[in-house]
């Protein structure tokens, strides 16, 4: 059964279905705007020269700086968190984001952010989804399989969850299909999910190759191209890469293997502070209207 929540829309609020828009903030984080809806993942908003905690004693130094400060974000109706680690929900985010703003996360990770008087945990298993009604839209949440790093260390490190969103009409007619990689590597369980949600629009891939001790925990370039392969997204955003000194693969890397597959035209490459606009086919909005 799916969780429905019902967002209020301000009087003067515009729910345009035709056009909506990526800003890359830098690092996983992003701002999504569509249908009336601003989302925002994985916030993230050290400086360089800051440290987030991994666990285990271990730290990373940020090497970027975010696009803007979290003082500047808009009003977010609802945040999407691939999971509790620092270089995602860092320490100026306990302190600084809405205790009340309904946060889509692994189950695992309600826990930790309860235990920061975050009130708005929604917790999702695998293939789980929750949605959000605003206005004339609403947009479905479905958790995604992940897998943070091989067997060996994998008990040691969170659970992780990609995402669908599923944005539609309030008569359910289908508008836009996005899909958020979340920190995973490319396992056999990856392959479901073309078979359950196939012409994917827009992909945010989570890219970095990120290494602790050796070992890889984010996808690098090679695993990069073999997922827009394999989920077969329309247009896709790198985003997760450069930001920290754990992130071992460079963009260019990941540039270079995209060009010697095809991809590049596929592939929209953002700087902190970018957008990406995009508009909505014609024949959907015909049959989203119809």
């Amino acid at each position: 059964m799916t969780n429905i929540h019902e967002l209020s829309a301000s009087a003067n609020s515009n729910t345009d279905l035709n056009k909506g828009s990526v800003f890359f903030i830098g690092t996983a984080t992003v701002i999504i705007r569509f249908a009336g809806f601003t989302i925002l993942t994985d916030p993230n908003f050290l400086h360089a020269g800051d440290h987030v905690h991994l666990g285990y004693g271990l730290t990373s130094e940020r090497l970027t700086n975010p696009a803007i400060n979290i003082e500047d974000l808009p009003p977010i109706d609802f945040c999407v968190l691939s999971h509790y680690h620092g270089d995602h929900f860092d320490q100026i985010v306990e302190e600084k984001l809405d205790k009340d703003l309904p946060i889509v996360t692994t189950v695992q990770a309600i826990g930790e952010l309860e235990a920061r008087n975050f009130r708005g945990g929604i917790g999702l298993n695998t293939w789980d989804t929750v949605e959000f009604n605003k206005g004339g839209a609403r947009v479905r949440i479905t958790s995604l399989p992940g897998k943070h790093g091989p067997a060996m260390v994998d008990f040691a490190l969170p659970d992780v969850m990609g995402s669908i969103l599923d944005f539609e009409t309030a008569d359910g007619k289908c508008l836009l299909r996005l899909y958020i990689s979340g920190d995973t590597l490319i396992f056999d369980e990856l392959k479901e999910i073309p078979n359950r949600f196939p012409e994917i629009d827009l992909g945010l891939i989570h890219l970095g190759g990120t290494r602790i001790m050796g070992v890889m925990l984010t996808m690098d370039d090679k695993e990069g191209v073999e997922a827009i392969k394999l989920i077969r997204p329309e247009t896709v955003i790198p985003i997760h890469y450069n930001d920290y000194d754990v992130f071992k693969s460079p963009l260019e890397d990941f540039k270079r293997a995209a060009e010697e597959a095809g991809l590049s035209e596929k592939i929209v490459y953002l700087a902190h502070g970018e957008t990406y606009n995009f508009e909505i086919p014609e024949s959907r909005q015909q049959k989203a209207s119809a």
